[in-house]
């Protein structure tokens, strides 16, 4: 149901913890999978753009709901349309390993939290469960914590029926709490400490009645939401059920305060600031905090907005440096280029490397693919650290690159693979060699929309099969980054049959090759491979004549 989040977390033993996520919006989220009709609805919206919203725990419920629909439709063809979630007083959903695991999916943005400055819901799983006096706690079950699950409630009642003295409490202990969160750098700290393993993701909408401040940085969302909490006296706040219920009467203010022109105060004596702090002074007053009054609070969450606003443009400035990079390491992919043309009438560039022909030419080219692998090794690691902009590999450039790239090298990691004798000690090379990088760039192009070959043989042959525009000429690199190591393996099958004595294992391995053999010649008569595959001593057209002999004793 939420496989790619769980597979998103390489390690689990590395990190110390499993994704996790609140069980009592679990466990709802779970009965309403149940339901005929939000399976008919589900089947109602793919393809179409969806807007998933929800208040309070219906919004922790429209949020694993969101992370449902894009889970399946992650391996969608064609890729699902823009989704958005906006939860209204949402309770915190999961812990660390769920937000880094939605960073690394890249889903961060389509999450959008709108979080009173009164309201305790979206800040209470703040607070260490034991922390809480028994009296006030509220049914917030934790999977993986069962020190929640001896509770049972709803989060719609946290505030009810409750003695000013115990909202005094719980106001302070949030406080306290979220505060703790703030001050600790290193989130892993919470084990040791007893504190709260939940954490934020996603955009988060900080509104008061002056406006609101937008934070989209995880650690600046914490420290937004202990100082736009501590920033209220017990004396001057609303009531905790007045805060959880206002959400309707702020979103209908939202649009006007967009539209409304805001001064900032400051006193005559105070001297000249520049134009950037006074944009953070009123997104402080939007979001409730009086930078005049509150000094303490102001200058904090003055601080982690100035910090969110670097970390909001530093994926870009990455970007940036990674095009100039790019264009450095051209030459090498240049060089590759030059190889390959070399090789391209004789037995082409596979097995020319594969053989080690010419071998000071092998060398340098060796080293050029290495250095093109770290290159685009480094890039997926920024992009898993979130250093890179969240629609980085759905930008043309990129996807463009990384599959030219991939054409052009992958080819040359297979026979390096075969060369080493790897497929025989390791086994397949698409099943336990292919790295990493090479998987995601497919998902990549075919998140893009692009079809072609490489998402298997028979996906292959029906998009070929259904492609309206013929190439003129052959392509300038076989569409099938993977067609080298099928053909290994249809040479291996081939050899295996030939000696092969058993007539069911015989008629199956024949099945086999005859369905590579109509792949492949689909790939050769619709153009998609490079004029290099039908080189006179290429392991392709050996591979057509043994089979060619094997077809013709089959027969005999």
């Amino acid at each position: 149901m939420f496989a790619p989040l769980v597979a998103a977390e390489p390690d689990p033993a590395a990190t110390g913890e499993p994704v996790a996520v609140q069980a009592l919006a679990l466990q709802c989220f779970l009965k309403l999978c149940c339901s005929p009709d939000f399976q008919m609805l589900l089947n109602q919206i793919r393809g179409k753009a969806v807007v998933f919203t929800g208040h309070s725990l219906g919004g922790a419920v429209a949020a694993l709901t969101a992370l449902h629909y894009l889970c399946i439709s992650s391996s969608s063809s064609p890729p699902a349309p823009p989704v958005l979630c906006v939860t209204f007083g949402s309770p915190l959903l999961g812990n660390e390993a769920l937000s880094r695991a939605i960073l690394r999916e890249h889903w961060g943005g389509n999450f959008c939290h709108v979080v009173s400055q009164h309201d305790v819901v979206p800040r209470l799983l703040f607070c260490s469960p034991d922390a809480v006096p028994a009296h006030i706690i509220v049914g917030m079950q934790l999977q993986q914590w069962p020190a929640w699950t001896r509770h049972t409630g709803a989060v719609s009642t946290v505030t009810a029926h409750m003695a000013d003295t115990d909202k005094d409490v719980l106001r302070q202990l949030i406080q306290t709490h979220v505060g703790a969160v703030a001050v600790e750098q290193k989130l892993a700290a919470s084990e040791t400490t007893g504190g709260s393993p939940y954490r934020p993701f996603g955009t988060y909408v900080l509104c008061s009645p002056e406006g609101a401040a937008c934070v989209d940085n995880p650690t600046a969302a914490v420290q937004m939401l202990y100082a736009t909490f501590a920033s209220q006296s017990s004396a001057g706040a609303e009531s905790p059920e007045a805060a959880h219920s206002c959400y309707g009467e702020l979103v209908l203010k939202m649009p006007h305060h967009l539209l409304l022109k805001r001064w900032l105060r400051v006193d005559d004596d105070m001297p000249a600031t520049p134009n950037y702090d006074d944009g953070v002074s009123l997104a402080l007053e939007a979001s409730g905090i009086d930078v005049m009054v509150r000094a303490m609070e102001a200058s904090t969450a003055r601080h982690w907005l100035k910090t969110s606003k670097r970390a909001g443009r530093r994926p870009s400035l990455n970007c940036a440096r990674l095009a100039t990079q790019l264009g450095r390491v051209t030459p090498c992919r240049a060089q590759i280029e030059w190889y390959k043309a070399l090789f391209d009438a004789e037995m082409g560039y596979y097995d020319a490397f594969k053989q080690r022909r010419s071998p000071r030419k092998y060398t340098k080219v060796n080293l050029n693919r290495i250095k093109l692998g770290q290159f685009w090794d480094r890039v997926l690691s920024m992009l898993d650290a979130g250093q890179l902009p969240h629609d980085f590999h759905r930008r043309a450039k990129w996807v463009n690159a990384s599959r030219f790239y991939q054409l052009l090298v992958e080819p040359l990691d297979i026979a390096d693979y075969h060369r080493h004798g790897h497929h025989l000690t390791s086994g397949s090379y698409m099943t336990h060699g292919r790295e990493r990088r090479y998987e995601l760039f497919d998902r990549w192009w075919h998140e893009k929309g692009c079809t072609g070959a490489g998402g298997g043989i028979t996906s292959s042959m029906s998009a070929a099969s259904a492609s309206s525009r013929r190439r003129s000429k052959y392509a300038g690199l076989t569409q099938d980054p993977c067609f080298w190591a099928r053909v290994e393996e249809a040479r291996e099958q081939t050899e295996s049959a030939r000696r092969e004595r058993d007539v069911a294992e015989l008629a199956m391995k024949l099945e086999e090759l005859q369905e590579f053999e109509r792949y492949s010649r689909e790939l050769v008569a619709t153009k998609e491979v490079s004029v290099d595959v039908l080189a006179p001593q290429s392991s392709y057209t050996l591979w057509v004549e043994d089979w060619n002999q094997l077809k013709l004793r089959a027969q005999g």
